[in-house]
């Protein structure tokens, strides 16, 4: 029961992370390069003040939900479910040693404006973007991957008790 439960809740973290990251990267980003640039910094600043604590929870849960199915998984599984760890691991270090930096930056370019590299600025953080979205969709089909392998060990296991 504690193994279902925990698969569950890390197909659920996992799956929300890569979400708001696919979510961010194919539409939000986007929508960034198609409006003036005074319009994007200002959108930029709050955006990153909303997300702050709404995303680090969401990484938090999906390493804390990985890292338990490693421990509670056996052999091969585990290792699956320990990369897809290091891969939430991946995600929070791509966002805090990237993209928060630059956001930091944009914060105070929206009050002053940007710098002349602005838009070198600008494309490194959504190279981090890219990456951190990356990572979080390989750790959300890992544990699709594990479930589903549970879920046909099961229905082999009850079909042979039929």
């Amino acid at each position: 029961m504690l193994l279902r439960f925990t698969h569950a809740l890390a197909l659920l973290s996992t799956g929300l992370l890569a979400g708001a990251f696919g979510y961010g990267a194919l539409n939000v980003a986007q929508t960034f390069n198609a409006v003036p640039m005074d319009v994007r910094l200002t959108f930029h600043a709050a955006l990153m003040k909303m997300n702050g604590v709404v995303m680090q929870t969401a990484m938090a849960a999906a390493i804390a939900t990985t890292l338990a199915l490693a421990v509670l998984l056996r052999a091969a599984p585990r290792y699956l479910a320990g990369g897809a760890a290091l891969l939430a691991v991946t995600s929070f270090l791509v966002t805090r040693l990237g993209n928060v930096p630059i956001n930091g930056q944009i914060k105070v370019w929206a009050v002053s404006g940007p710098p002349p590299d602005h838009l070198e600025i600008l494309q490194r953080w959504e190279a981090f973007n890219a990456a951190r979205t990356c990572t979080a969709l390989v750790a959300f089909l890992i544990v699709i991957h594990l479930v589903l392998r549970r879920g046909m060990a099961g229905s082999t296991a009850a079909m042979r008790d039929i």
